[in-house]
C-alpha cells in the first residue's frame, strides 16, 4: 500500500492507495500514524471515505442494515489522482475517483487551515456516464478506525459526546459509552460487522431543534479526540457503527431514508454534498472546542460586529414581551443609554395591534402602538447615542395576512397540492424571485425609512421535510430553498455590509455554521429563568464563538442585588443582550448592571480572541456549581455560578494554559504550518512536541487570581483562595444562588 501523508497543526492525515487502486482514509488523528498490520481487504471491502449510493445498484456487503458505509457504487470507486494546491486558507486537496460501471466521478475536496488541526470536506458527484442516475445517499466525511489507537477495548475507552438542543434547553451535552447506546463490541476477535448504528439525525428546517449539528468522540486510552461540525441549515445525519472490525463515523447532509432527499443527475450534471468540518485534539473537551472556536472564526464573514462586540438592549425578554409601544419604549431608551448599551432593538409586535401572531407578513408599522411612527423611537434612540433595531420574521407569512391570501401558491412550500403551514404561518420559498423582491423591499424599508442598523431575524416554525414545487422530491425542495436563503443573505450583506443581523430561531434552534458563517450574532435561547440560563451560558462556546453568542440579562423588577449580579455574570463572557425593566429597578441594582456593562467593555477585545476552558467539565442543568473560562495567552476570565449545594467549590487550574502552550511550541518548532522539526521523522517530531509540552507544566500554577465582577459590592458574600502548589482555586459563595467573575493572570 502506498501512503499519502499530510500533517497540519496536530492533525495527522494519511491516505492509503491499495494494490487494487482504491484510495482509503487510513488515519485522521492527533496521534502519529502507525501502519496497520491488517490485510488490505479491511480497508477495501464495504468502506469508502466518499460514500455514494445510487438507486438500482447492488450493495453486496453483509449486515448492512440501515447503515450507509457499504453503499455502491461508492465502494467500487477507483483512484484517479490527487491535485494539491495552496489558497488563502492553506493546503487544498481534490481527490478524484471514478466507478468504471456507472461512470460516477467523485471529487473530494479537503481544505486544510493553516495553523489549525481541522479540515473541511465536501464531495461532488459528477454523472460522467451515459444514463441518468439517482443519488440516494451522498456523504461528506467518513472515517473507519477512529478507535484503533490505544490498547484497551473500545467498550472501555471510547466516549461519544452528544449536544442535545431544544427550546429553552439549548446546549445540553451528555457523554455516552457505545454500549450505553446499544453498540457494545460483542465479538472482538472475529472479523465483524453489525447492522446496528448509533444515529443522530435532524429532519427539517430547524437545524438544531433536537441536537446541535456537531459531535465529539474521545479515546481516553490514547488521549485523542475527534470532533466534527455539519455546516448546513437544514436536514443532516450522522451514524457510528462497526465495519471490518473497526468503528466508523459517517457524516452527511440530507438523506433519503431520514429526510426524504434524493437527487437524479442527467449525464454531465453534478451535485455537491453539504460541508463537514472535522478536527482533532487530545482527549479534552476544552481543547477540542478551543480548536473548533478558532476554525469557526476562520470561516465566517469578516464583519465589524464581531470585532467591536457592541452591547445590545432588546425590549423583549422579561420586559415588554412582544407588546411594544412608544410610551413604553422611550423610558427604556433612556435607561439603556444610561446603563451603557450601544444598540436598542424594538422586538416583536411593532407592526400590528393586539394579537398579531397569525397576521404577520407585510411588516408595516402599527400607528396604534406608535402614533408618530416607529421612526420617532428609532430617532430618539439615535439622539441618545444608540443604534436602533427591529424584529422581523421574513421567512413566514401568517395565514391571516392579506398579502399571503392574495399571493400565488408558488410563493410558499407546498406538499400534496396544499400549502404547508405550522403554527398559523406559511413557509415562504426563497427560490421564487417574487419572494426575494418581497423580503428585499422589507429590508430596504426598515433600513432606509426607519434608520435601522440592527435586525433581529427570528424564525418560529418548522415546515418539515420540504416542498414538492419545482423539486424532484420534498427533501430536494428543502435543500434548494436553504441554499437559496443563504445566497439571499449574502446579497443582503453585500448591499448593507454594516448592518447587524441576529440569527434567532425560537432562540437557538438554527445554531449552525451555514448560518453563522454569515450572521455575526446568534440568539442562544428564549430561557426566561436566569438561574437555568446559566447552564446555557456556561456551555455557549461549544455551539458558537463567544463573540457571536447573544445571552439575555434581565434583572427582575423586584429582585435582589445578587440576582442582578447573577444575570450579568450570565452574559459577561459572550455578547450582552440586555433586557428587563431597567427604568424601574432600584438604584443599587441598576448600578450593578452599569458596572457589569462597563467591565464587559474593558474585556471585550479579549473575548473575541479567547478560547474556552471548563475546569469542572461542561454544565448540566442539575449541577450545583458550573464554571466557564475564556483564555487568551496571558489571561483567563472565569465565570462561576452556584445554584445550591455546598457553599464552596474547588476549581483545578494547573492545566489552564496547557494546550495553548503546546500550540505555541508547535509554532516555534515549525509545526503549526504542517511541517515538522528539522531533521526529525514524523514520530520524532510529534514526540518532541509532547516532550516540550510536558516540561511546560513543571510550575504552571503560579497564577494571580483576582475578583473582577462585582469588585466591591456584596463583598461579604464571596471568599476565595488560590493554592499555588496544587493549582486549585477554592471559591466560597455564602448565598445559595449567586455568581462571580474572576480574572487569572500569569505572573
Amino acid at each position: 500500500m502506498q501512503y499519502r501523508v499530510y500533517d497540519e497543526g496536530q492533525l495527522h492525515v494519511v491516505f492509503g492507495i491499495t494494490d487494487s487502486n482504491r484510495i482509503r482514509l487510513l488515519h485522521f488523528s492527533e496521534a502519529p500514524f502507525v501502519p496497520a498490520q491488517e490485510p488490505e481487504h479491511y480497508y477495501v471491502e464495504g468502506y469508502q471515505f466518499a460514500i455514494l449510493k445510487y438507486a438500482g445498484v447492488n450493495s453486496p456487503y453483509e449486515k448492512q442494515g440501515s447503515m450507509y458505509v457499504a453503499a455502491e457504487p461508492g465502494c467500487s470507486l477507483l483512484f484517479e489522482g490527487i491535485e494539491e494546491s495552496e489558497n488563502e486558507q492553506g493546503r487544498r486537496l481534490v481527490i478524484t475517483q471514478k466507478d468504471p460501471k456507472t461512470g460516477a466521478v467523485v471529487e473530494t475536496t479537503v481544505q486544510f487551515y493553516r495553523g489549525l488541526s481541522t479540515a473541511r470536506f465536501e464531495n461532488t458527484v459528477i454523472n460522467a456516464g451515459s444514463e441518468a442516475q439517482t443519488i440516494e445517499y451522498i456523504g461528506s466525511f467518513c472515517y473507519l478506525g477512529f478507535e484503533k489507537e490505544g490498547l484497551r477495548d473500545p467498550d472501555d475507552k471510547m466516549l461519544l459526546y452528544i449536544p442535545h438542543n431544544s427550546w429553552q434547553k439549548e446546549l445540553s451535552w451528555e457523554s455516552y459509552t457505545f454500549a450505553q447506546l446499544g453498540l457494545p463490541q460483542t465479538q472482538p476477535h472475529i472479523f465483524s460487522r453489525t447492522s446496528k448504528t448509533i444515529e443522530v439525525t435532524n429532519t427539517g428546517h430547524w437545524s438544531a431543534k433536537s441536537y446541535l449539528p456537531m459531535g465529539y468522540i474521545e479515546n481516553t486510552d490514547a488521549d485523542t479526540g475527534l470532533f466534527f461540525q455539519i455546516e448546513h441549515n437544514g436536514s443532516w445525519h450522522y451514524e457510528i457503527g462497526m465495519q471490518n472490525d473497526h468503528f466508523f463515523l459517517n457524516v452527511s447532509g440530507p438523506t433519503e431514508i431520514q429526510s426524504h432527499f434524493s437527487k437524479t443527475l442527467q449525464p454531465g450534471e453534478s451535485f455537491t454534498s453539504v460541508p463537514v468540518a472535522a478536527g482533532v485534539s487530545h482527549a479534552d473537551i476544552s481543547e477540542a472546542i478551543s480548536e473548533l472556536t478558532q476554525y469557526r472564526r476562520r470561516i465566517r464573514r469578516p464583519n465589524a460586529d464581531d470585532e467591536n462586540l457592541p452591547v445590545i438592549f432588546n425590549d423583549y425578554m422579561n420586559c415588554l414581551m412582544g407588546d411594544p409601544r412608544t410610551s413604553k419604549e422611550l423610558p427604556l431608551v433612556d435607561a439603556a443609554a444610561k446603563a451603557g448599551c450601544e444598540y436598542f432593538v424594538i422586538d416583536a409586535g411593532w407592526y400590528a395591534p393586539g394579537e398579531w401572531w397569525s397576521g404577520v407578513g407585510e411588516w408595516q408599522e402599527c400607528r396604534e402602538r406608535f402614533p408618530n411612527g416607529v421612526k420617532e423611537v428609532t430617532d430618539y434612540a439615535r439622539s441618545k447615542g444608540l443604534i436602533p433595531g427591529v424584529w422581523l420574521e421574513l421567512e413566514v407569512m401568517g395565514i391571516d395576512c392579506d398579502k399571503a391570501k392574495n399571493a400565488p401558491d408558488d410563493w410558499f412550500f407546498v406538499r400534496h397540492g396544499k400549502r404547508v403551514y405550522d403554527r398559523s404561518r406559511y413557509q415562504l420559498d426563497f427560490r421564487n424571485p417574487a419572494v426575494i423582491d418581497h423580503v428585499n423591499e422589507v429590508i430596504d424599508r426598515v433600513v432606509n425609512d426607519y434608520g435601522v442598523g440592527y435586525i433581529k431575524m427570528d424564525y418560529n416554525i418548522e415546515p418539515g421535510i420540504g416542498t414538492e414545487l419545482d423539486a424532484q422530491n420534498f427533501g430536494d425542495g428543502l435543500l434548494q430553498h436553504e441554499r437559496a436563503y443563504l445566497a439571499w443573505l449574502d446579497s443582503v450583506f453585500a448591499r448593507y455590509p454594516d448592518l447587524v443581523i441576529e440569527n434567532c430561531s425560537s432562540g437557538g434552534l438554527r445554531m449552525d455554521y451555514a448560518m453563522l458563517s454569515r450572521y455575526s450574532i446568534q440568539s442562544t435561547s428564549d430561557q426566561e429563568d436566569y438561574i437555568h440560563y446559566s447552564t446555557i451560558a456556561a456551555n455557549v462556546p461549544t455551539g458558537v464563538t463567544p463573540e457571536q453568542a447573544a445571552v439575555w440579562s434581565y434583572p427582575l423588577r423586584q429582585g435582589d442585588p445578587e440576582e442582578a449580579v447573577f444575570n450579568m455574570v450570565n452574559v459577561l463572557l459572550c455578547r450582552i443582550h440586555q433586557s428587563g425593566h431597567l427604568a424601574e429597578i432600584s438604584d443599587e441594582r441598576f448600578a450593578l448592571v452599569q458596572e457589569g456593562i462597563s467591565y464587559y467593555k474593558s474585556i471585550r477585545q479579549d473575548i473575541k480572541k479567547a478560547v474556552p476552558y471548563w475546569p469542572i467539565g461542561l454544565a448540566h442543568t442539575l449541577d450545583p456549581w458550573v464554571c466557564l473560562g475564556l483564555r487568551t495567552q496571558e489571561k483567563c476570565y472565569l465565570a462561576v455560578w452556584r445554584r445550591g449545594g455546598d457553599d464552596f467549590c474547588r476549581l483545578p487550574l494547573a492545566d489552564l494554559w496547557r494546550d495553548l502552550d503546546q500550540a505555541a511550541i508547535r509554532q516555534e518548532v515549525g509545526m503549526a504550518s504542517g511541517g515538522q522539526a528539522a531533521g526529525a521523522s514524523e514520530t520524532e517530531a510529534s514526540g518532541q512536541a509532547h516532550g516540550i509540552a510536558a516540561n511546560v507544566n513543571v510550575s504552571p500554577v503560579q497564577w494571580k487570581v483576582s475578583l473582577a465582577y462585582p469588585q466591591e459590592a456584596l463583598a461579604e458574600n464571596c471568599a476565595y483562595e488560590y493554592d499555588s502548589y496544587a493549582g486549585v482555586l477554592t471559591v466560597e459563595f455564602k448565598k445559595p444562588v449567586m455568581a462571580r467573575v474572576f480574572e487569572i493572570s500569569r505572573v
